[in-house]
């Protein structure tokens, strides 16, 4: 049995910014390594942890994609780092960008390259899903600007507008583009500038969303876990700011599984999905090719994700996690007061809601449920105070995430 010291592992986190980098720190310092959290910006929210050893300020990949690898590696080298997890996928795009699968030395825990860009195009994401029975959205390419209006007429209103990837290349850096719901001719005028095209256009699915998270060594399967979201930012579906354990959906489990093994997938993936109310089944959003935004829920349900990955990184086959505790929530309180306030502040029309979305009363009464059995804060804990303290100062100048 190895000892503390010996399991210890110099770990680099990046993006500092994000609550996922918040609760892979959190995981990783309880678990007793040296952690050094990275962030284009100090303090941050995932470096003001007590669980952080070091914290460094880089370039992101959104400014300068090739400068902002060379920091990375260059901090690894003269720390001697072991480990590198890219949180954001600018930045786990950055760091494969040349084939490697090590930064300054330290290993890249996340997918190679080759395996990450076949499930990052969301058009060949599609493509791989119909042929594994996986439902998809009735959707239509536009390959350029001239095209889009044609294929949202071939879709129809209410659609989705989305880039063919979340993050795409521009010179020497990336630029994100985030999804965009259009209700009407005026929301399709000129969404996005040429860089994001081809662009994918697909039906609405209104429901609530559902996310199966694996890990994956080496395209075998050893962690599992899924949420249901109960609460968005924005409400007509983002990021979720309320969300809850739930069973592994067995119509999807299976499924995602060879999709990834496919690809000999090696390390995390999200995969999203919606589960339309009108028919029941489970429509594929997206995947994701890292670790996701409401990570702190997995772990607090008891699957410990970060820890877990570490051990993969190192060549280790982590131990099988295949139960873990349900109706676990996790709730993200400042995302859940601009949820709130979108609400309180816009009109469905606006915020492109339909008639299921709940009243006005009922989302200030369910906002105003504190302490419910099950349920907890992502990122207000006890025994680490100051990432929340930070947050809150970050809100009120306007720099919430």
């Amino acid at each position: 049995m190895r000892s503390l010291r010996d399991s210890m592992t110099r770990v680099m986190v990046t993006d500092g910014e994000t609550r996922t980098a918040l609760a892979t720190v959190r995981s990783l310092g309880r678990a007793g390594h040296s952690v050094w959290v990275t962030a284009s910006r100090l303090p941050s929210l995932a470096g003001a942890s007590r669980f952080t050893s070091h914290a460094a300020q880089v370039l992101s990949p959104l400014e300068d994609a090739e400068a902002a690898v060379e920091q990375l590696g260059r901090l690894a080298r003269d720390h001697a780092i072991e480990v590198l997890i890219p949180i954001t996928d600018a930045t786990m795009r950055a760091v494969l960008r040349d084939g490697s699968d090590r930064v300054g030395g330290a290993v890249i825990a996340g997918p190679g390259r080759v395996a990450f860009e076949s499930l990052a195009d969301k058009g060949a994401l599609l493509a791989r899903a119909t042929d594994l029975g996986l439902a998809v959205p009735r959707s239509v390419v536009a390959p350029m600007p001239t095209d889009l209006h044609r294929a949202v007429e071939e879709v129809g209103y209410p659609c989705v507008l989305k880039p063919h990837r979340s993050v795409v290349e521009s010179g020497a850096a990336f630029q994100r583009f985030a999804v965009r719901y259009a209700a009407r001719p005026d929301d399709v005028r000129d969404p996005y500038p040429e860089i994001a095209y081809p662009l994918l256009v697909q039906e609405r699915v209104v429901g609530p969303g559902e996310g199966v998270f694996l890990l994956m060594h080496h395209g075998k399967r050893v962690a599992a876990f899924a949420h249901r979201r109960l609460r968005e930012k924005p409400p007509s579906g983002g990021v979720s700011v309320y969300r809850e354990s739930i069973q592994l959906p067995s119509d999807l489990l299976g499924r995602c599984d060879r999709m990834l093994q496919d690809c000999g997938w090696h390390g995390p993936a999200m995969v999203e999905f919606k589960r339309s109310t009108r028919t029941g089944r489970a429509y594929l959003m997206e995947l994701n090719g890292r670790l996701w935004g409401s990570l702190q829920l997995a772990i607090d349900a008891g699957v410990d994700f970060p820890a877990l990955l570490v051990e993969s990184a190192l060549g280790r086959e982590p131990r099988a996690v295949e139960k873990y505790e349900l109706g676990v929530r996790s709730r993200w309180f400042w995302g859940d007061v601009d949820h709130l306030l979108a609400r309180l502040l816009h009109s469905r029309q606006t915020l492109c809601l339909g008639p299921e979305a709940p009243s006005i009363p009922k989302v200030l009464w369910e906002f105003l449920q504190f302490g419910r059995r099950g349920d907890r804060f992502e990122v207000l804990r006890r025994d680490d105070l100051r990432p929340f303290l930070r947050e809150t100062v970050d809100w009120f100048r306007g720099r919430g995430s």
